[in-house]
C-alpha cells in the first residue's frame, strides 16, 4: 500500500495531507488556513448565477477552463421558462469560456457523472458548489461543498482559503447482516451523534469492516456525511476502487487501463496510524439493522420496526445518495413480478444516463414498470421539490434521498421519511412503510 507523505516526517490526518499538497506545503497544522488551488471545481444549474457573481468581478476568462466541470441535473429538463432561460445562459457561457467537460439535461447527476467520466481521483481536491461534495470521499479524494461567491471567486483565481479541519476516524468493524445496507449505516452514525456530530470536521472511515462495501456502498456512506455536518469525508480506497477508475479513466483518455491505474495511485494519500485526532468512534456493522429516518431531521432516526403500518403516498428512488444501479437492482428485485399498492406512486430516477442503460439492458427497468413504478430521466428529480414527484399537502412520502426538512420536495405540510432502497421499494408495494422481509413472508405463504 502506497502512502503518499508530501515529504513531511510528521504524522497528519489525510485531509492535512491532501490540504498540505493541494497548498504546495509539505505540511498543514490543523486549524491552519491555507490557500488551496483545486484539481475540479464543479457546478450544476447553479452556475447562472455563478456567472453573475464572476462578472461582477470584472474577470473575462476562468482561471482554467479544464478544470471546471458543469452539469445540468437539479432542474433537468426545465420545468418553467425561468429554469429554461438559466440553462440557456449555462450554455452560452460554456461555449464562451471552452469548458469542455459540460454534461447536458439527461447525462445525470453532477456527483455521479464526475464519479463515472473519472474526472477526480484519489489524492485530488474538488469544490462544488453543492453540499454533498463530500461525495468524493468514497474514493479517497477530497471534496467540500462551497458557496456561489466562492465558486466565483474560484474561476477567477483559481484557489481559495480553506481551514484545515479537525478529524473524527469511525472504526467500522463486523458484518452488515438483515438487510442492512451502508444507507442505514450514515442513517445509524447520524442518528446517534446529531446531524451537527461532525460540524466543520473531517470524518476518516477505516477498519476491517470497510472492505465488505462494494464501491457503490461506499458512495452512499461518504454522501451522506454532509447530512453529519462533516466539512469532508474519506474512506480509504483500495484495489476494488482502483480497477473501478482505471477503466473509467482509460476509456475517457484512450490510455491503457494499466496505466491509468499506475497513475491512481500514485495520487493517493492514506493518514497516518498515529495521526492526531479529534475522537474515535467504533462503529459494529453486525449491530446495524434497517433504519428510518423520520421527518423532519436526518437525525430523527429510529428501527424500521417502529414505523412499520405508516400509510404512505409517494415512494421515491434515486439522488446522488442512492440512484445507482445496485439500488434500483434492489427496488426491482422486491418488486419483481407484483404490483404496488392502487394507494401508492412509486417514482425512480436513475442518477445518470449509464445507470438508466444498465438497469435497462439488465431488466430492471421493465420490472418495475410492470410493477407500476414510474421511470423519469436521470436527475436529481424531486429531491429540491423541484418537479417529477413533488408532495401535496398532507402526504407522506418515503425516499431513498439524503434530506427529509420540511418543505424539502415542495410542501411543508407533507412527511418525508428516509430509508434504504429495498425499504422504499417494499412499502410501495405495502402501501405503508414496511420490512421487505414481511413482503418475502406474506409471498412464502
Amino acid at each position: 500500500m502506497s502512502n503518499q507523505t508530501n515529504g513531511s516526517s510528521r504524522s497528519q490526518t489525510f485531509v492535512q495531507k491532501v490540504l498540505a499538497r493541494g497548498a504546495g506545503q509539505e505540511y498543514a497544522e490543523i486549524g491552519e488556513v491555507v490557500d488551496v488551488t483545486p484539481d475540479r471545481a464543479l457546478s450544476h444549474d447553479n452556475s447562472a448565477a455563478i456567472r453573475g457573481y464572476f462578472e461582477s468581478l470584472g474577470v473575462t476568462d476562468v482561471w482554467d477552463p479544464e478544470k471546471l466541470a458543469i452539469t445540468l441535473d437539479h432542474a433537468a429538463p426545465a420545468p418553467t421558462v425561468k429554469h429554461a432561460e438559466n440553462h440557456s445562459k449555462i450554455r452560452e457561457f460554456v461555449k464562451e469560456q471552452g469548458i469542455s467537460h459540460f454534461f447536458e439535461v439527461g447525462r445525470g447527476i453532477c456527483h455521479q457523472v464526475l464519479s463515472e467520466e473519472a474526472l477526480i481521483l484519489p489524492g485530488q481536491i474538488i469544490l462544488g458548489a453543492d453540499s454533498h461534495t463530500p461525495h468524493f470521499g468514497w474514493m479517497g479524494a477530497f471534496g467540500t461543498g462551497i458557496g456561489r461567491s466562492e465558486m466565483a471567486a474560484t474561476w477567477a483565481a483559481g484557489e481559495l482559503w480553506l481551514r484545515v479541519p479537525e478529524t473524527i476516524r469511525v472504526r467500522l468493524t463486523g458484518e452488515l447482516s438483515n438487510g442492512a445496507t451502508s444507507k442505514d449505516v450514515a442513517l445509524s452514525l447520524i442518528g446517534q451523534f446529531g446531524a451537527d456530530g461532525a460540524l466543520y470536521k473531517s470524518v476518516e472511515f477505516t477498519g476491517d469492516g470497510v472492505s465488505q462495501f462494494t464501491v457503490e456502498d461506499r458512495m452512499v456512506l461518504i454522501n451522506m456525511m454532509a447530512e453529519f455536518g462533516a466539512k469532508n469525508a474519506y474512506l480509504e480506497p483500495d484495489e476494488s476502487v482502483f480497477d473501478w477508475l482505471a477503466a473509467r479513466l482509460a476509456k475517457r483518455t484512450g490510455d491503457s487501463v494499466e496505466s491509468c491505474r499506475q497513475r491512481i495511485e500514485e495520487l493517493v494519500l492514506y493518514p497516518d496510524e498515529d495521526a492526531e485526532y479529534d475522537r474515535t468512534i467504533d462503529f459494529d456493522l453486525s449491530e446495524i439493522e434497517p433504519v428510518v429516518a423520520k421527518p423532519h431531521t436526518v437525525d430523527n432516526v429510529v428501527p424500521l420496526s417502529e414505523m412499520e403500518g405508516t400509510r404512505v403516498h409517494q415512494a421515491y428512488i434515486g439522488t446522488c445518495t442512492n440512484g445507482r444501479l445496485s439500488d434500483i437492482a434492489a427496488a426491482a428485485e422486491v418488486l419483481r413480478g407484483k404490483r404496488i399498492s392502487p394507494n401508492t406512486r412509486l417514482m425512480v430516477v436513475p442518477a445518470s444516463s449509464e445507470v438508466l442503460e444498465q438497469a435497462t439492458d439488465l431488466g430492471y427497468t421493465s420490472d418495475l414498470v410492470k410493477a407500476g413504478a414510474v421511470i423519469s430521466p436521470p436527475g436529481c428529480g424531486a429531491c429540491m421539490g423541484n418537479h417529477m414527484g413533488v408532495l401535496a399537502p398532507g402526504e407522506v412520502c418515503i425516499s431513498s434521498a439524503n434530506r427529509n426538512f420540511q418543505g424539502r420536495m415542495g410542501t411543508r405540510d407533507a412527511e418525508i421519511y428516509l430509508a434504504n432502497p429495498a425499504v422504499v421499494a417494499a412499502s410501495a408495494l405495502a402501501g405503508y412503510i414496511t420490512n421487505p422481509e414481511n413482503i418475502k413472508e406474506e409471498v412464502e405463504v
